[in-house]
């Protein structure tokens, strides 16, 4: 039997965390299944997925719960199963709009009243082009439920940015389940 840890990881920027994380995974022959990683503000933040031996888990999660003495914030959640799939495709959105606060509250409050959850996103904040301005850039994979025409999810999104005053896109329909 494979447990599945999702092990999320914080603390000061240096090199070496991955190695750190990847040879602990190592020596208790788990697999290194997914992870995101960035660092923000001086701070390294990555989640990974293993997948590990039932029998090796818990003595993996201590092994990981260990790296706090290097100054890491370890976080694990552990399960047995996949969650069920349900009926859901992935679409990609894009926006860009004069920084303020509360843009992503207002979209991510429209997606969950809609049905659909984020499953990556990534934002920022640049300078305009022209005008030296500061924008608040967003990007996301969104898993839209089948019963959810895009079409539908795009009026509503789009009447928010218009009173938002941001320009969103969406597209690059794909066929998650």
């Amino acid at each position: 039997m494979i447990t599945s840890l999702v092990v999320t990881v914080i603390g000061p920027d240096r090199p070496g965390i991955v190695s750190l994380l990847s040879d602990r995974a190592k020596g208790f022959d788990a697999n290194w299944a997914e992870s995101r990683m960035a660092s923000l503000a001086g701070q390294f933040a990555g989640m990974v997925h293993f997948q590990v031996p039932s029998a090796k888990a818990d003595a993996l999660a201590k092994a990981l719960r260990e790296l706090e003495s290097h100054g890491l914030s370890i976080v694990i959640a552990a399960s047995e199963a996949e969650p069920p799939a349900q009926k859901r495709r992935l679409v990609k959105l894009e926006l860009v709009g004069q920084d303020r606060p509360g843009i992503l509250r207002d979209i991510s409050r429209a997606l969950a009243d809609r049905g659909v959850s984020i499953e990556e996103l990534e934002t920022e904040i640049g300078s305009g082009a022209w005008s030296g301005e500061s924008l608040f850039k967003v990007r996301a994979l969104l898993l839209v439920p089948a019963a959810l025409p895009v079409d539908d999810l795009r009026k509503g999104l789009e009447a928010l940015a218009n009173e938002l005053m941001v320009d969103l896109a969406l597209g690059g329909e794909g066929g998650a389940e």
